[in-house]
């Protein structure tokens, strides 16, 4: 069964990712999952982008499927199920003005956080904060609904499914 460790900051990520690789056995296959931080160009794969934007090299033998890139950052997956954010804030909220998001993934940190800020801001939970708030909705969210909408989340699936999980 695949692992997840969390490793605090990017630098620290893809030192944990090439420490994975020196110490993997024939059946693990490490995998580098990080946000993108920045937009990403339409035909840049994620070691691509990585380079680009962070100047990091992809290690020797280290194959593409290996690099995964979520969102600028997490909250932008909470807009491709904002029915899950109605429910979550309830009474006073103004979720209704988010409208589900198909490129999610090109959503600036500063433009979700402020979206998710005004539309939670009369809730009865209060305006959104994300360590307050952010793990209950990921939590809550449905994988589905990103999935559809976020091209990197369907490749990290379609990865995970086709080389980790056992059929």
């Amino acid at each position: 069964m695949p692992k997840v460790i969390a490793c605090g900051s990017r630098n620290n990520a893809l030192k944990k990712f090439c420490t994975a690789l020196s110490q993997a056995n024939s059946e693990e296959i490490p995998l580098l999952l990080v946000d993108s931080e920045d937009p990403v160009r339409p035909n840049h794969t994620p070691w691509q982008h990585l380079s680009s934007r962070d100047d990091w090299r992809r290690p020797v033998g280290v194959q593409d499927e290996q690099a995964h890139l979520m969102v600028q950052c997490m909250e932008s997956w909470f807009l491709a199920d904002v029915s899950e954010l109605e429910s979550f804030f309830k009474r006073g909220s103004r979720t209704t003005s988010l409208a589900e998001r198909n490129d999610i993934e090109q959503i600036s940190k500063e433009d979700v956080l402020n979206q998710l800020k005004a539309a939670s801001r009369g809730s009865t939970k209060g305006a959104y904060r994300k360590g307050r708030h952010s793990f209950d909705i990921l939590g809550q969210i449905e994988p589905e609904k990103v999935i559809q909408h976020s091209r990197f989340a369907k490749r990290l699936v379609e990865t995970l499914k086709g080389h980790l999980i056992p059929t």
